[in-house]
């Protein structure tokens, strides 16, 4: 193992209480794009600004271009878990993390096993009707151009747009998480999203982790692995790292 390999096991030892908050680079080795890459999302060329697209006013005042950018470059049915997803739910089963924070909103996590995940930015399997808030899944919003609900009313993913404030359940969920945490491991993200970039301040453990491509803009980080997530959190590796 590497110096950083060994140090991360030792760590993961010696914590009770780990919280993983991740971001879109967890997700991409399950082929779904990150945002601010050379490739992201955000470096694409579109009639409108994706950040445009994916506001809340956008959304109301032209639902049909929302619905067709959303489809084509939001939601990746085929997307399934990757090694990162099933090494955290792996270390939930064996006691030592306690929550998985995400800003993806692919799912992914819980369908790899994770049990207790905290979604800041919402989750394209909720669905709900703008007018009588009935629930709607998935598949129910995939065909039509604008989906509707049965009361006339128009169905809107349950995801955070621009303009629109995090839910305060989810906000404090996720602060007494990372403040009860004895290690927060980072990674995925460049931490450059608010409000949910703030959340870091509340960390109040012994080991602040990062496993990031690229910089990241926090401070009092003990161990900064500059590298792919699952290179370093993989079910393999994770047995290694609990092994006596």
């Amino acid at each position: 193992m590497t110096d950083e390999q060994i140090t991360l096991k030792k760590w993961i030892d010696e914590s009770n209480y780990i919280v993983f908050f991740g971001g879109a680079g967890v997700s991409t080795e399950s082929n779904i794009p990150d945002f601010r890459s050379t490739d992201g999302l955000y470096n694409q060329k579109y009639r409108y600004p994706p950040e445009t697209i994916l506001s809340h006013s956008f959304f109301v005042q032209k639902p049909e271009e929302f619905y067709d950018f959303y489809r084509d470059k939001m939601i990746y049915t085929e997307a399934k878990p990757n090694k990162a997803h099933y090494a955290l739910a792996e270390l939930e089963k064996q006691g030592k993390l306690k929550a998985v924070i995400t800003q993806n909103i692919d799912g992914l996590h819980q369908m790899a096993g994770s049990k207790n995940v905290i979604e800041l930015h919402g989750s394209i399997h909720r669905n709900y009707c703008m007018k009588c808030h009935k629930f709607y899944a998935l598949e129910d919003i995939t065909f039509d151009s604008i989906p509707r609900c049965s009361c006339g009313g128009i169905i809107k993913p349950d995801v955070v747009l621009y303009e629109e404030a995090l839910n305060d359940d989810v906000i404090e969920k996720a602060i007494y998480e990372i403040s009860n945490a004895d290690t927060l491991i980072i990674a995925g993200t460049s931490l450059v999203v608010y409000p949910a970039a703030s959340f870091v301040k509340f960390f109040r453990g012994r080991n602040l982790i990062v496993i990031n491509l690229g910089n990241i803009a926090v401070s009092g980080v003990n161990l900064k692995i500059n590298g792919r997530v699952e290179d370093y959190l993989n079910p393999q590796n994770i047995k290694k790292y609990l092994k006596e």
